[in-house]
């Protein structure tokens, strides 16, 4: 086994791990696994929306509003891997996947997206850099902590989750006139389309009541999963103060979560985030496997590596917006 002194006589920390991960052919693809999953995805995209249309006018279609947010979700998660090029080698086939998968089928840019997860890859829980945590509803740095939501942002988390579906849609729209998104007239043209079929298969199949309903529902649950999908990655995690490389910037911002089968299909191998950000374009289902190497590989070299459960890491992630807010509560209220 290489050594730590050899690692870095032959070059960066990383360019090691690097040559065993491809050694162990990990850097593959899959496209057994992502023709599966697409077509999966799929099915229950048309599975839902086809059940939708068959009970109509009912309260029934609560129940298919639920079925459609974790379909939504998925969807989103697929949008991600083919950001990523995990399913498609070269970009044309991976953008082409990615519009319809992101504005045509949820109401998402994927070009507002990948901007976006481009700069928080680049910089992760960067204050300044990330996107991801910089000043918004929530706030996750004591020194832009102000008003009542960063005061008790903690308790507030959940039910604002239920918008995150509703703030990427604005986000998306906004994307589209001020530069960000390069091909504004296709994303454009294909949002119109998903907007403008949902709106209208809610108002023609429901009465008002439950067309409210069945969007309030859809969208709530759609944030809530999204969210939690992402918040466990690095929320709580240790900020970098520019003097990293790139393998500690990756593995000491991150956290994974351990689980099973469920949990990597659940969040879509996200609780792999330290692998993920360290080889973005290894498909999903080789970050399990990549997982004990990297593991053991930052043991040798001593690097801390995050892994927690699953409601550890909400746990982790719900302390620190407690404490980002903390000076906020401690602060006698004004007379």
């Amino acid at each position: 086994m290489t050594t730590t002194a050899e690692t870095r006589a032959t070059g960066s920390d990383f360019a090691e791990l690097a040559r065993r991960i491809n050694a162990a052919g990990l850097l593959r693809r899959r496209p057994g696994y992502y023709a599966v999953r697409l077509t999966c995805v799929s099915l229950a995209l048309i599975g839902g929306w086809a059940a939708f249309f068959l009970i109509g006018s009912s309260w029934w279609t609560l129940a298919v509003a639920v079925v459609l947010a974790v379909a939504f979700a998925q969807t989103a998660l697929v949008a991600h891997d083919l950001a990523h090029r995990q399913v498609f080698r070269t970009n044309r086939p991976s953008a082409r996947a990615g519009l319809i998968a992101g504005n045509l089928a949820i109401g998402m840019s994927y070009g507002y997206w990948m901007d976006k997860h481009t700069k928080h890859h680049a910089n992760p829980n960067h204050d300044d850099l990330d996107p991801d945590v910089g000043p918004g509803v929530l706030v996750w740095n004591r020194e832009s902590a102000a008003g009542f939501v960063a005061k008790y942002q903690a308790y507030l988390f959940f039910p604002l989750l239920t918008l995150l579906g509703l703030s990427l849609k604005r986000d998306s729209v906004r994307a589209l006139f001020n530069g960000t998104v390069k091909r504004p007239a296709l994303e454009g043209t294909l949002l119109a389309v998903h907007f403008a079929a949902y709106v209208a298969a809610l108002l023609l199949v429901l009465s008002p009541l439950q067309a409210l309903a069945f969007f309030v529902v859809h969208q709530a649950l759609f944030g809530v999963y999204l969210g939690l999908t992402f918040a466990p990655n690095h929320k709580g995690m240790p900020h970098p103060d520019g003097t990293e490389d790139f393998f500690r910037k990756q593995v000491l911002t991150s956290r994974n979560v351990r689980g099973g089968r469920l949990v990597d299909a659940a969040l879509g191998g996200l609780n792999y985030q330290i692998e993920h950000h360290l080889f973005p374009a290894m498909p999903t289902p080789n970050l399990r496997r990549a997982q004990p190497v990297v593991q053991r590989y930052c043991a040798e070299i001593g690097v801390a590596y995050e892994i927690t459960s699953l409601t550890d890491s909400y746990a982790q992630a719900l302390r620190h917006l407690h404490d980002v807010g903390a000076d906020l509560r401690r602060k006698p209220a004004a007379a």
